[in-house]
């Protein structure tokens, strides 16, 4: 396992390797390794959610003083008595920079106020909600995920309403446990998450701080809730090894590994993800951000000229 080959053509990945993969219940995680791009603002030290303008509009501040930052695709934020909001798109922001997003979504549906000077946590729409808000990216109507955050809780046994708290917050301490569940690995600079046999998504990052800070708003809640609610969070206990001596605790503990990553590899080469062409949404300086719309995928990636330096693409279907 040592390729990223779901990769758009246009983009070169060939300076990333896979790790090993790691499993909780039915999400496996894959650590993704490869080359820094320097000069990107981390998304939680380097990136503040300013001020709400009013429903489906929110200011985003870089208030660092050198370095640019992408926002995270889908991003969106909490915060106790507020109206919650979430990003279609992904964006840049420059050093001292405060950029409006018009086309914001509220993720809770009747839920008045604005947001005022509190602590505030961030996370990624789950993955079952990001076709629909990507391709709502550009279209400014506040209310335009409620019936997908409906749906999205219907399926799971929730009332069928837009409140998408009541999987984020009132599961949030379940779903958390992913984040240690996990290893995140020195140098890790992006990850394949798996929901079973499912490629779900592909996560890159500048460096191995950016991904750092939005790890848990990945693992928690972009993937996070799939595997929660596929497994009511109670994955079965692993079958024991059977084994006489520490030597042969260490080849089992090999096998299971190399059984793993086989695993994972035939998973990988039965995914249905056929990346179609870039569609450029806006530059800064040698960046650029495109849309990826292919089958079975969605999402967006950043890339100078053919390096590959930021990418989210998840399953459509």
């Amino acid at each position: 396992m040592n390729e990223l080959a779901m990769m758009p053509s246009a983009v070169d990945a060939s300076g990333y390797r896979l790790g090993q993969p790691q499993r909780a219940g039915v999400l496996t995680m894959v650590p993704v390794f490869g080359p820094s791009y320097p000069g990107i603002a981390p998304p939680r030290s380097g990136l503040k959610l300013s001020r709400v303008v009013t429903y489906g509009q929110v200011e985003l501040t870089n208030p660092a003083g050198s370095g640019v930052a992408i926002v995270p695709l889908h991003v969106g934020y909490i915060q106790d008595s507020a109206q919650n909001h979430a990003l279609c798109r992904s964006a840049f922001v420059a050093a001292g920079q405060t950029l409006r997003f018009d086309d914001a979504c509220c993720v809770q549906e009747t839920q008045g106020g604005y947001l005022a000077g509190r602590d505030q946590w961030f996370f990624v729409l789950p993955v079952e909600l990001r076709a629909d808000a990507l391709r709502m990216r550009g279209e400014a109507r506040y209310n335009k995920l409620w019936d997908a955050i409906a749906g999205f809780n219907g399926r799971y046994g929730l009332p069928a309403r837009g409140h998408l708290e009541q999987v984020l917050t009132r599961k949030r301490a379940g779903l958390t446990q992913y984040q240690s569940r996990f290893e995140l690995l020195e140098g890790q600079i992006g990850a394949l998450f798996f929901v079973g046999s499912r490629l779900a998504g592909v996560e890159i990052a500048p460096d191995p701080v950016y991904f750092a800070e939005v790890w848990m708003a990945l693992v928690c809640f972009a993937y996070g809730p799939a595997a929660w609610f596929a497994t009511g969070d109670a994955a079965g206990p692993a079958e024991p090894f059977t084994v006489d001596s520490l030597a042969g605790l260490r080849a089992a503990l090999t096998g299971q590994r190399r059984s793993v990553a086989d695993e994972v590899q035939e998973w990988l080469s039965r995914a249905p993800w056929r990346p179609g062409e870039l569609v450029e949404e806006e530059r800064y300086l040698n960046l650029r951000l495109s849309t990826v719309s292919g089958e079975a995928v969605g999402g967006q990636i950043v890339s100078d000229g053919d390096r590959l330096v930021y990418a989210s693409l998840f399953t459509t279907l």
